[in-house]
């Protein structure tokens, strides 16, 4: 009796593999770590640790996380394969024009790919860090507080109050991602040029993803505690003045707060993030 053949699903447009694998990995990485994240937001708080919550109620605002991780990490690998796909086939085109390598493809990709996706989850993040710091109960308690401001301060003043922190995050993760994407996609070619294969593994993706973002997590928590603190306040605040109170108040060392809850939650998220997209992505493009 002879063997049944075998099939392999494959899914050939690489825009429809980035978009389903960024949407499982973005799931994965919030869910697995959100408790790390939770004591992170907690540290940063200008109310301090017990005050915001201690250890108690680390899942608080999870529901704005369910709803943000899939569609903000879809975005962020759609445009970022669209953006570095147009810029290697326009410096192919242009040889003489233009000489960069593949480490400016990856930043610039990468950097437009956190603008688009933070169009989700600068108001995913609002939301979840009102709650994880205790000053709503839930994720839908933090959004009916803001919605109800409508009548005081208008739809456009909700709108605004949704997207708080709009600049110091684009400002916390052009940079991370800047340091973050080409140091993975160089140590994926090193690897692929040492083992000769067309593509790394899921497990070797996830431990360069894990490194690469514990260096990016570690130089960027000045601008994390920042983008915290602005969330968190009960009126908004431009950075630079709120820069100014931190440090005339706290000192340098309340840059450094949850540096380390930080570096262990982007290093592991890290693993599991690009880990699971790199699952994701080899096993829609049928890479065993």
């Amino acid at each position: 009796m002879s063997d049944l053949p075998t099939t392999t699903t494959t899914t050939t447009n690489p825009f429809t593999r980035a978009l389903l694998a960024g949407a499982i990995a973005g799931t994965t990485v919030d869910l697995s770590l959100y408790p790390i994240d939770t004591l992170k937001t907690r540290l940063q708080s200008s109310n301090g640790f017990y005050p915001s919550g201690g250890f108690r109620g680390i899942y608080a605002g999870v529901g704005s996380a369910l709803v943000g991780s899939a569609p903000g990490a879809a975005l962020f690998f759609v445009t970022y394969e669209g953006i570095k796909s147009h810029l290697r086939a326009f410096g192919e085109r242009n040889v003489t024009a233009v000489a960069w390598g593949e480490p400016v493809e990856h930043m610039v990709a990468a950097s437009v790919g956190e603008v688009a996706a933070c169009v989700v989850r600068v108001p995913t993040e609002v939301i979840k860090q009102r709650a994880q710091a205790a000053q709503q109960p839930s994720s839908m308690a933090a959004l009916r507080f803001i919605l109800a401001q409508r009548l005081d301060i208008g739809t456009l003043g909700v709108w605004r109050e949704m997207y708080r922190g709009w600049g110091i995050t684009i400002m916390r993760e052009v940079p991370f991602t800047a340091i973050q994407f080409p140091l993975w996609e160089w140590t994926k070619a090193w690897r692929r040029r040492r083992t000769g294969r067309e593509e790394v593994s899921a497990v070797e993706s996830g431990l360069l993803g894990s490194v690469a973002g514990a260096v990016a997590a570690g130089l960027t928590t000045p601008l994390d505690v920042l983008k915290t603190r602005m969330m968190l306040a009960r009126e908004k605040q431009a950075a630079w003045p709120l820069f100014r109170r931190i440090w005339n108040e706290s000192g340098p060392k309340a840059f450094v707060a949850g540096i380390g809850p930080r570096i262990m939650w982007i290093s592991a998220g890290g693993a599991i993030f690009l880990g699971s997209y790199q699952w994701a992505y080899n096993t829609m493009a049928g890479v065993t």
